[in-house]
């Protein structure tokens, strides 16, 4: 990946100086051919398979419900928080849950648990390499296995396209 990104970089700069302009939208539609015309003859220039670039498309399409049920997270979690910073839900039980890692890859891992964290009401507390699990402190751990499931659910409905 780093040789993909030198050279969209070095031919970007080409691209700049042949146009003798550094102008925003220059460097703009020089990367876009750049990547354009690296993705198109990658096999040739770097040799080996391709990279997972096809697959690409189908990510971008993936993040949109992948964010829409992020925010729903939230806006449940917020409603929670509320629920309870009101007094009109008694706060039952908080504690941590550990949640397995199961086949989440590093990145999956953070976005995970950055996802997690941006809803109220839960937060990540550590990840725990060695027994491949993530500690997660949440206002209901009444269920823990309940806990993990939902997390387990999200990754699999909607986070393990994008980012898995």
């Amino acid at each position: 990946m780093s040789r993909f990104a030198l050279a969209v970089v070095l031919l970007t700069l080409v691209y700049c100086f042949a146009l003798a302009s550094f102008h925003p939208w220059d460097i703009f539609f020089g990367a876009v051919i750049s990547s354009a015309l690296l993705v198109v003859f990658r096999r040739f220039l770097f040799g080996g398979e391709p990279s997972e670039i096809a697959g690409l498309p189908g990510r971008v399409l993936a993040f949109f419900p992948f964010a829409f049920a992020t925010l729903y997270n939230i806006l449940a979690g917020t409603l929670e928080v509320t629920m309870v910073v009101l007094h009109l839900r008694p706060l039952n039980k908080p504690g941590i849950v550990a949640i397995p890692i199961e086949e989440r890859t590093p990145l999956g891992v953070a976005v995970s648990m950055l996802a997690t964290t941006l809803s109220p009401g839960t937060f990540l507390v550590d990840i725990d390499w060695e027994r491949r699990v993530m500690l997660v402190h949440c206002l209901d751990a009444s269920d823990p296995g309940r806990v993990i499931e939902e997390h387990q659910e999200f990754y699999r409905r909607w986070q393990k396209r994008v980012f898995p």
